[in-house]
């Protein structure tokens, strides 16, 4: 789940930086001449969503992928793991009380 959460939030980031460097590169084109303050606030927003929708398809993507790998991995949860403890447990109760020397 670390790995997720560092993948969502470079992500994330990678979204932010495109947001700033929209906003910068309008700037220039306005400062250019090259746009309108109405054009360039429009084209700004427009980078800005396209951004923000590269951002939460990798989120999908990411989330996908280790979702794949989770299930590959099939390991056991917490509550299992207690469930065969105790089972252990019981059985080494019953064959005489088995020591963890002898593991």
């Amino acid at each position: 789940m670390d790995l997720l959460r560092k993948m969502l939030y470079t992500g994330i980031g990678l979204a932010a930086l495109s947001e700033e460097k929209a906003k910068e590169m309008v700037a220039e084109l306005e400062k250019k001449g090259e746009v309108s303050s109405e054009e360039g606030k429009k084209l700004a927003q427009e980078l800005i969503e396209k951004a923000k929708k590269q951002g939460e398809e990798l989120q999908r993507v990411v989330k996908t992928e280790v979702g794949k790998v989770t299930d590959k991995i099939k390991g056991v949860s917490r509550d299992e793991f207690k469930a065969l403890e105790a089972r252990v447990a019981a059985l080494e109760a019953r064959l005489g009380g088995g020591s963890e020397d002898s593991l």
